[in-house]
């Protein structure tokens, strides 16, 4: 039996379905292998065949094109003429290949492949290409040769990943500059990365990686999958980002999207070769994706497997990635995408609703990023629970290492939204945070980029709205929205930071409460990049009260990083009471005590906790991080010794509440 079922017996009724996914995996796997003849990794090496390459004999380039009855190779290098000696051969199984002398391509030259089918020709852009550019004139994107006299070598590798705990700051390298304008991996890696050392964090995660035509897509229309996005500099600038981050002790994952491609036909991949189905499924029905008005994969060919397998071991390899953010996976396990699906039992995710063949390929890509690198990183995005996920392979689940608390987020949104601040009840705050299967470690965030865009709001201005605009300085009275504002904020992300079994999100800016929302230039705003940036100077400027978010998120995560695995302690409810709005836990010699009544403080309120001597070494109320100092914090405070509970070393530890605060205080040791 395998563990998944052992560690929930509630699955065994499932137990058949579950087997047979797991035995799928492992006869794809032999078949991908010879049975063990080559190694996983051996298999996902196209990138290495196909595409353009620079060799000894001089250029060679191939692509597959089943379909095609004639593919030439054209660019600035012949003119873009479709000339003999650029003609690409007709080779087995639908791949064409054309060897070029050294001297006629150069570093930086454009090219293209013009192809022919029955009844029909195009420009196209190669599926295997590792640099496309726009021409700023005509905005046509072109692939270009990328084979520098040098390329970037990397001085801090290998590197291993701090994940006790994971922390994450979730980026997007255009958007990270406070200039109206496309930011660069340079100004990222100098201006940026500093920031998030300094804040604490140990882990990035970028965004919009991989090469997409529209920038408001947020990267998650892909056309060139091994492309890195040229909008935001080079791939040797990219190369040295990470590894400057590596030199800080930061890993860098990747936001990777093999959930789907994007239907341009001259950029991406749609009817490469003048076929509807080459990378995708030949049924229309499940080729288009209606909600993300994209293309779907047909992961049970071998040749997408090929592709995409190969992709993310070119990004381990190439750039030295740490991981990968697998997106949209629930779109990928159900022939539904997940859409209008309740998912209110295990029955949902055992029936004939799921992608057999993308389940496999989940799991075979784990497989192979932690074959390539044992100490790599994956993060499942995942809505419906699907139990396994963040499970080994041979216990029978996925492989991933963590999951996307997804449920974490839309709970901090829906209390803001239809919640009075009385009926904030700590039961349902401890239920929805720790709310996780037993056996899977989880990402846990109170928000990320999805909250942040046009036509959501942010926690901060859920919470304050228009009055960030007049009151966030700090030479003017607070009004109650402000106030309010701020110490919820400090509260929310508190609980859902400390209340983690594998590690916690933030996206930048957020920490600090950057205000308004996220949006792309479109013609919708006149194409302007004023909300498609981040303001560091509104955390800079001491004149207002952004900072002390900053500040606070900044002491909560020194806080989380100065205790041993934090994440794997063990986490204990102390004290919930709905009628007070109290909540308080443990974890190890750590207790965290919240009162998230908006207007009863309480005097004396008794705890009931291990005996002994606290001090407090966090408090959300604190003045330097924006709050009314209500307490003393030099005091140390002493359990009261009750009969009834001395057996079990517990004592009543009184204490002062102020309204909508929370403390972190610290059990010395004897």
């Amino acid at each position: 039996m395998l563990d998944i079922i052992k560690n929930d017996p509630w699955l065994a009724p499932y137990s058949k379905a579950i087997e047979g996914r797991h035995n799928y995996f492992l006869e794809r796997l032999n078949d991908l292998t010879q049975v063990g003849k080559i190694t996983l990794s051996d298999f996902a090496s196209g990138h290495l065949w196909f595409g353009l390459h620079h060799t000894a004999e001089g250029w060679v380039f191939r692509e597959w094109a089943p379909n095609a009855t004639e593919i030439f190779l054209i660019g600035t290098f012949n003119g873009w003429q479709r000339l003999e000696s650029y003609k690409l051969k007709r080779m087995a199984s639908g791949v064409w290949e054309v060897k070029i002398p050294a001297e006629r391509i150069h570093h930086e030259d454009l090219y293209k492949l013009h192809v022919s089918w029955e009844g029909g020709t195009g420009e196209r852009i190669p599926a295997w290409c590792k640099r496309v550019v726009q021409d700023e004139v005509t905005f046509i994107f072109s692939a270009q040769v990328w084979e520098p006299e040098e390329r970037y070598k990397f001085r801090h590798s290998p590197f291993k990943p701090d994940t006790s705990p994971l922390l994450i700051y979730e980026t997007h390298v255009g958007m990270s500059t406070e200039e109206e304008k496309v930011g660069s991996y340079n100004e990222f890696r100098e201006k940026i990365l500093p920031r998030v050392k300094e804040n604490g964090y140990n882990t990035i995660q970028i965004m919009a990686i991989q090469e997409h035509p529209y920038y408001g897509s947020f990267g998650y229309h892909v056309s060139s999958f091994f492309a890195p996005s040229s909008r935001n500099g080079t791939p040797e600038e990219l190369r040295e980002l990470i590894d400057t981050a590596h030199g800080m002790g930061i890993a860098v994952i990747m936001d990777i999207v093999h959930s789907h491609a994007v239907k341009n036909e001259t950029e991406g991949l749609a009817r490469m070769d003048g076929s509807c189905d080459l990378y995708f499924h030949s049924d229309p029905e499940r080729r288009n994706h209606k909600a993300w008005d994209s293309l779907c994969f047909d992961y049970k060919k071998d040749e997408v497997l090929h592709f995409l397998l190969s992709n993310c071991k070119y990004w381990l390899e190439e750039f030295q990635f740490d991981g990968f953010r697998f997106d949209g996976v629930t779109s990928m396990i159900y022939r539904s995408h997940g859409l209008e699906e309740s998912f209110s039992g295990y029955e949902d995710y055992y029936n004939a609703g799921q992608d057999g063949d993308a389940i496999c390929y989940l799991t075979l890509a784990n497989r192979l990023i932690h074959e390539i690198n044992p100490h790599a990183i994956t993060i499942a995005e995942e809505v419906s629970g699907m139990p396994g996920l963040a499970l080994k392979t041979k216990a029978g689940g996925y492989g991933f290492d963590y999951r996307m608390a997804m449920n974490i987020p839309d709970f901090w949104i829906k209390l803001i939204k239809e919640k009075d601040d009385e009926d904030w009840f700590p039961s349902t705050i401890w239920w929805e945070t720790t709310n996780r299967r037993s056996d899977e470690k989880t990402i846990s965030y109170a928000e990320s980029h999805d909250q942040a865009l046009v036509g959501d709001k942010t926690i901060i201005f859920r919470l304050i709205d228009a009055d960030m605009y007049w009151f966030m300085s700090k030479l003017t009275s607070s009004p109650y929205s402000v106030d309010r504002g701020i110490a919820l904020h400090k509260m929310i992300r508190l609980v859902t930071a400390t209340t983690i079994n594998g590690g916690y999100l933030n996206f930048m800016g957020n920490e600090f409460g950057h205000p308004e929302w996220i949006d792309f230039p479109r013609k919708g705003n006149n194409w302007s990049y004023k909300y498609a940036r981040r303001q560091w100077n509104l955390a800079d400027d001491q004149n207002l009260k952004y900072h002390y978010l900053g500040d606070f998120d900044k002491a909560m995560i020194t806080l989380i990083k100065t205790q041993p695995n934090f994440q794997s302690t063990s986490l204990v409810k102390i004290w919930d009471k709905d009628d007070d709005n109290i909540l308080a836990y443990m974890r190890d010699e750590l207790l965290f005590v919240y009162n998230f009544h908006p207007q009863r403080s309480y005097s004396d309120y008794g705890i009931l906790v291990p005996q002994g001597e606290y001090e407090i070494i966090l408090d959300t109320d604190s003045k330097e991080f924006g709050g009314f100092g209500l307490n003393d914090d030099t005091i140390h405070h002493f359990t009261q010794y009750d009969p009834l509970y001395a057996p079990d070393d517990k004592g009543w530890l009184k204490l002062y509440m102020p309204a909508r605060t929370a403390t972190v205080m610290k059990k010395k040791l004897q």
